[in-house]
């Protein structure tokens, strides 16, 4: 009972603070009179006429452009960051392959992290290079999420607004307060904030020990807010430096779900019909409270093979099982990607659990913009469904879902299994690549499905028994999360500019309703039949053998 009032007292501070901040949201993407010179002022003095709308073919082109200009500099910065200056401990660059995986990471908002940061990346690789692309990759995803609202919500036109100003707004006046507060408090909790290099201690029995240190705080919260993931230190947030306290730990849990929920009512403001914000809600919290059910009842179960008590394998103490399951559900809905324990050791059903979260195309919550777009290609799919089962041409918001919108959003559907099921397949036949699974049978297949699963989504966490640092994986990983990113970028860009050239009809007795039980029911059905059942023949071969296995009185 006790755990059911702490999960309601969270998922309560969580829906109060995302009902405010989309309350603010709605005003910065509406124009706030008060900042807009410094809005005008930013944008001219890189060139941009903040005034000219862009239609969905320049607005993808804007998001594109930007985006390799982000990887191009990032990738600099990681391969020369040895002659580089705030480099304290002498780091070297990266190799090729690894700053090419994780420029893309950092990038496309996967922050998947085939490396060490505290051993591997200068200060300044850190802070210009990682913590500036933890903003510009949120604030891209976060831009292209309201463009998509604007394509299914306003008024009949041509343009979906302009990227620039929007990624302007959703970086100065949502994410830098909001990362400028949680660092703050992070530095108060004890996370370090500090331009000095590592410290030498002596342990008490003598022996010297290496303890690193850096400008952590601010990393830590952007990377939490901005749905990034990628941690100063090796271990995420499992690293007592990072995450030292529960209050850290509830902070940080609260922020990584914070701005997808509330795109979930921006959407309903700007639809001008909040229910439509609330159903969608709906459809994602549902989901996501039975897979934390899940978690939590495997994980508090344990592992009878290894005694009685809950499963703390790779679970910090100061967390327990509970803190643990609630992370790894929100890290892997909310394509966040931090962990506070070790993905690796959960039990069958609970990584059963987080890899259907990811293969559905992280749309339980999802990334900041992400989450939202992906679920509205969800609802493209489930009104059609809905249109033909009652022989009506489908709508939704009043626009008709034709069949360019169908085409598209089925092209967009199919970048998940194309990632996941045919990149993890040449992985888990090729030598090279499955020399970085770390145990046989279902658990090393479903090491190579993490992985895939977690870069075509965007994710970024991982198994950590997987050796991601070997040159196939980050070649080959690298080109599947910019598949994942921009699969569904572009095709909903598209969807949303074709929308908006649509006149919209008059609500009738005939139309079929978006906001109630029956639509949420649909549209959750329409996820789990079209995300989860695509995958569960390869899930079978791997976790639900595992936990069947298990059942069984066997281990591997």
């Amino acid at each position: 009972m006790m755990t059911i009032l702490a999960y309601s007292l969270y998922f309560a501070a969580l829906l109060g603070a995302a009902l405010g901040l989309a309350l603010w949201m709605g005003r910065v993407y509406g124009g706030v009179p008060a900042l807009a010179g410094i809005e005008r002022a930013v944008l001219r003095a890189g060139g941009v006429n903040p005034e000219r709308g862009m239609a969905w073919g320049s607005y993808a082109m804007a998001v594109l452009a930007f985006n390799l200009v982000c990887f191009l500099v990032l990738y600099a910065i990681l391969r020369s960051q040895g002659a580089l200056p705030l480099n304290p401990d002498g780091i070297a660059g990266m190799a090729p392959d690894l700053a090419f995986n994780t420029a893309v990471s950092f990038v496309t908002n996967t922050n998947w992290q085939a490396y060490s940061g505290e051993a591997q990346l200068s200060y300044l690789a850190q802070m210009a290079g990682l913590t500036v692309q933890n903003f510009v990759s949120a604030g891209t995803g976060m831009a292209v999420a309201v463009a998509v609202i604007r394509g299914f919500t306003a008024a009949k036109g041509a343009t979906l607004g302009n990227f620039w100003l929007d990624l302007t707004r959703s970086v100065l006046w949502i994410l830098l307060p909001l990362s400028i507060l949680l660092a703050l408090f992070l530095a108060w909790q004890g996370v370090p904030q500090t331009l000095q290099g590592a410290v030498t201690a002596t342990t008490v029995e003598g022996a010297e020990q290496i303890i690193a240190r850096g400008p952590a705080a601010a990393q830590i919260a952007i990377k939490q807010l901005g749905t990034n993931g990628g941690g100063f230190f090796g271990v995420n947030s499992a690293h007592p430096f990072e995450n030292p306290t529960i209050a850290s730990n509830l902070a940080q849990c609260l922020s990584l779900l914070l701005i997808p929920v509330a795109f979930c009512f921006l959407f309903g403001r700007m639809a001008g019909d909040r229910r439509q914000g609330w159903a969608i809600f709906a459809a994602m919290a549902v989901m996501f409270a039975v897979g934390l059910a899940v978690i939590h009842w495997a994980e508090v179960a344990g592992n009878p093979l290894l005694g009685p008590g809950a499963n703390m394998e790779g679970k910090e103490q100061r967390f327990g099982t509970m803190l643990s399951a609630l992370w790894a559900a929100s890290t892997t809905a909310a394509s966040n990607g931090a962990v506070n324990a070790m993905q690796d050791s959960f039990m069958p059903l609970s990584g059963l659990v987080m890899l259907v979260f990811m293969q559905i195309g992280e749309v339980i919550f999802g990334g900041v913009g992400a989450g939202l777009y992906g679920m509205l290609l969800y609802v493209v799919l489930a009104v059609f469904l809905a249109g033909l089962m009652v022989g009506r041409t489908p709508e939704y918001l009043g626009r008709k879902i034709e069949r360019r919108e169908v085409t598209l959003a089925v092209l967009a559907f199919l970048s998940m299994p194309l990632g996941i099921l045919v990149g993890g397949a040449i992985a888990a036949t090729v030598p090279a690549a499955l020399s970085a699974v770390q145990d046989a049978g279902p658990h090393g297949l479903s090491e190579i499905l993490y992985a895939y699963s977690s870069a075509t989504g965007n994710n970024g966490s991982a198994f950590g028994g997987f050796g991601a640092a070997l040159p196939w994986h980050t070649t080959a990983l690298g080109l599947i999360m910019l598949l994942g990113r921009y699969a569904i970028i572009v095709p909903l860009l598209a969807i949303a500019g074709s929308m908006l050239r649509k006149t919209r009809a008059p609500v009738t007795a005939g139309s079929f309703p978006t906001h109630g039980p029956l639509f949420v029911t649909l549209l959750v059905l329409t996820v789990l039949i079209l995300g989860a059942l695509t995958f569960f023949p390869v899930l079978a071969l791997g976790p639900i053998a595992e936990e069947t296995a298990r059942m069984a009185g066997q281990s591997f």
